[in-house]
């Protein structure tokens, strides 16, 4: 990449209720949004690259190699490779922005 990028509030592609701000060689970055009642994305792996998460919204539970790690707005996480990791709501809907580095494909498995 050798110019910034820019979007503005409301900007970006919408992915059901994502929202894509970034998607770029170095990295991924989207504004998830889930309801109260949403399951929460089992526990997982990435071989490729590192899974961050700054909580925007809500109460969230973090599983990080099989413990659960409540947390709230303004926390941050990084899980890096071969680290397994999972989310789910803590009773709450929840916002979160979501950071893939590099980018690995993962808005484009989410638009199939």
């Amino acid at each position: 990449m050798d110019e910034p990028y820019f979007i503005r509030p409301g900007e970006g592609e919408r992915i059901r209720q994502h929202r894509v701000l970034a998607e770029l060689p170095d990295i991924e970055a989207l504004e998830l949004s889930f309801p109260a009642d949403f399951e929460g994305v089992d526990p997982h792996t990435h071989a490729t690259h590192t899974d961050s998460f700054y909580v925007l919204e809500g109460e969230i539970e973090f599983l990080l190699e099989g413990e659960w790690h409540r947390a709230g707005p303004g926390t941050f996480l990084a899980v890096p490779r071969n680290i397994e990791h999972g989310f789910r709501p803590a009773g709450t809907a929840i916002r979160l922005l979501n950071f893939h580095t590099p980018d690995d494909g993962f808005i484009e498995r989410l638009r199939d």
